[in-house]
Formats: structure tokens, sequence, C-alpha cells
């Protein structure tokens, strides 16, 4: 099991960004300070089938956020690091009452930037007999070093894939590197998990979903992400979301000033189907979509 409660964010190095931020005198780019911060917890029944079940998941929402997203569903909280510190045992207290609550697993949404603080309470959490998986829920931009640090802690991980295009990482997210880092990051993930099955239940809970929202305009850059995930993860698991819909700053970009088109996100799940991979989890009619992001 990782030696989860080693190292400091002196000098921190956990994400690609390398900002070298001494947390204990300032926040960095992820505005993130030396305890987690979490905005909110709660019942979440609106992820992927096999993650939330018919009971939800349970949602630990941290602030901040190491991607600059200019249509983050979540800016109220990723732009901001109001919310709670929480020591380790703290932070493992809030997993214990979402357990009370009848949920699936721990769904840790955006923890990079707060690895340290995390690994810490899932592994003072698991010491404890905590009965439930966890959920690693992440944009995808991390370094392989930190999610070193989860081996043994981390039952199931949820990360996206944004971008095949360095030029739209960049532009939309601020993320130089993106591409080749995500996908380093999710092979280490699959490396650690497998790809896992879904079981007679219908929940995960072992293995790895991919997740990739289609955007305005970029079916090429979706179906890019398929060509990698076949060639590289063929029996992984992958999230088709078609929930996006202009929000934060995504105005004053032209292209993404709309919602995704019937014709796009179905070009998408055709181009899954042509490839031959079998475990998709797709959303039809997707420009009516509703947001299925619960507001903060």
């Amino acid at each position: 099991m990782a030696r989860a409660g080693e190292g400091s964010c002196v000098g921190c190095e956990l994400c690609p960004r390398r900002c070298g931020t001494d947390r204990a005198a300032r926040a960095g780019f992820c505005r993130a300070s030396e305890k987690p911060v979490v905005a909110k917890t709660m019942v979440h029944r609106w992820e992927e089938p096999p993650i939330s079940g018919t009971k939800g998941s349970g949602a630990v929402f941290f602030a901040g956020c190491n991607l600059r997203c200019v249509f983050c569903q979540n800016h109220a909280i990723s732009r901001d690091a109001a919310g709670e510190g929480l020591d380790p045992p703290q932070l493992a207290e809030r997993f214990w009452a979402l357990a009370e609550a009848g949920v699936h697993n721990i769904n840790l949404v955006t923890p990079a930037h707060v690895l340290p603080g995390v690994a810490a309470a899932v592994a003072h959490a698991k010491r404890g007999g905590f009965p439930l998986p966890f959920v690693y829920n992440t944009n995808g931009y991390e370094s392989v070093s930190a999610l070193r640090r989860l081996e043994g802690l981390i039952d199931v991980y949820l990360p996206d894939f944004k971008y095949s295009d360095e030029a739209a990482a960049v532009r939309y997210a601020n993320a130089p590197g993106y591409p080749a880092l995500a996908a380093a990051a999710v092979l280490e993930m699959a490396r650690q998990v497998g790809v896992g099955r879904v079981d007679d239940d219908g929940l995960m809970r072992r293995g790895l979903v991919i997740r990739h929202l289609v955007l305005p305009g970029r079916r090429r850059d979706a179906m890019r992400v398929l060509d990698w995930v076949a060639a590289h993860l063929p029996d992984a698991h992958v999230s088709l979301m078609a929930q996006y819909f202009p929000t934060h700053r995504a105005g004053e970009y032209p292209e993404l000033n709309r919602r995704v088109t019937t014709f796009e996100y179905e070009s998408v799940t055709q181009y899954f189907q042509k490839l031959g991979l079998k475990h998709g989890f797709f959303q039809h009619r997707a420009a009516a979509t509703p947001d299925c992001v619960p507001a903060f």
C-alpha cells in the first residue's frame, strides 16, 4: 500500500504544472492550501450507471482545480477555495457519514491537486475497516509519479480524457501537454486496477471508466480520443458525455457558444461502434440533454 502520508506541498510538484508553490505561504495555480478543502459532500445520482447505481455515489467535491476550463460547469468551486479544510481523520469521517447514507462508493471529485491529504484520508479509512470502494474522479491532468502514491488505495479510476489536440487543450483549459499527459495517466491507472468489469448487479467495484465530453465542433477530436482507446485499452469502459452547455466563459469563444448537436454526438457514438469498442455509456438526444451537474 502506498505510504500515503508522506510528502508535503512545499515546492509543489504534484501535477504536471510543477509550479513549485509553498502552500504554507501562498496558494498556487490550483488555489489549494495545505489541507484538502471540501466544498460539498452529497449523494450523487447522476454519474455513470456502474458508479451511481441505484443508491447513488458518495461524492466529495474538492475546491480548486489544476485546469482552467473556459466552459467549467463547476466553476463556482473550481475557481474558489471556499469550503472546509480537513485533515485526514476529519476527511475520513466524511467518508463514513456518506457510507451511512447508503451509497455504493466514495467518489473523490477533482482530487489531483490535494492528492497527499486525500490519499492519507483514504488510507486512514481503510485501516479502520471502511467497507466501500473509492472512486478517483479526475480531469486527467495528472502526473504518473503522483498517481503511483495511490496504488492500493483507489479501487475505481474515473478519468476524463478531454482532448487529443494540444492546441485545444491550451486554448480551452490552459493545459499544455494535456494529450500525452492524460494518456500516460490513464495507462498508469489501468496498470493499478485493470480495466475492470461491471458486476451482475450493475456496479463496478474495481477498474477504469474513461470519460470524454463531446464539445461543439470537435467531434474529430473525440474520435481521436477513441482511436487512442482502441489502440491502447480496447477493453476499457468509455463514457461519451453529451451534457455540454455554454457556461462560465464559453460565450467568449464563438465556437463553444452553443449546445452539441444530435448529429455531432451520434457520429461519435457510431465511430465508437465502428472501432469495435464494446463497453460504452452513451447519452441520447444530445442537444436536449439537461444539465446533470449539481448546483453549488
